[in-house]
């Protein structure tokens, strides 16, 4: 019988959503992730096999349990409280996605749930291919990750 794991698989895993969030797939390095999620090399390629694997498994924890209260927010019409629940998704969608067929699966399933949610809050035809608010709200949230830390992007 193998010794009993020592961390929150879970927590760690919303832990480096947050750390791919912020910096991206090619931003955070092995060693990052080792220091800032507390688990020890051989522990994090022994649960989650990869990099690649513990990207996966917090982008598929994000899009269950981050983006289902921003689609509430969408379908409901209301103003989104927190627009940093989109930033793993766009980061998989313009970094990962075009190479990661897994990834975009992912970020086109997610897609299509906030074009859903949009689709509930207002009259856009379901087969419009495009929703001008969803694309508002993520350009919104691109020009706020690009401006300068100290910058008002507005």
């Amino acid at each position: 019988m193998g010794r009993p794991r020592g961390f929150d698989e879970q927590a760690v895993t919303a832990a480096a959503a947050e750390l791919f969030a912020g910096r991206a797939y090619d931003g955070v390095s092995v060693d990052d992730l080792v220091q800032q999620l507390g688990v020890h090399r051989n522990s994090l390629y022994k649960t989650f096999g990869s990099k690649r694997g513990l990207y996966l498994a917090a982008l598929r924890w994000h899009l269950e349990h981050r983006l289902p209260s921003l689609t509430e927010q969408l379908a409901a019409g209301a103003a989104v409280a927190d627009g940093s629940a989109l930033d793993l998704l766009l980061l998989a969608a313009v970094e990962r996605a075009p190479n990661d067929v897994e990834v975009a699966t992912l970020v086109a399933k997610a897609w299509q749930a906030l074009d859903q949610a949009l689709q509930r809050a207002s009259a856009t035809p379901a087969d419009d291919p495009r929703s001008t608010a969803l694309d508002a709200l993520l350009g919104e949230r691109l020009r706020i990750r690009a401006a300068p830390a100290s910058a008002d992007p507005w």
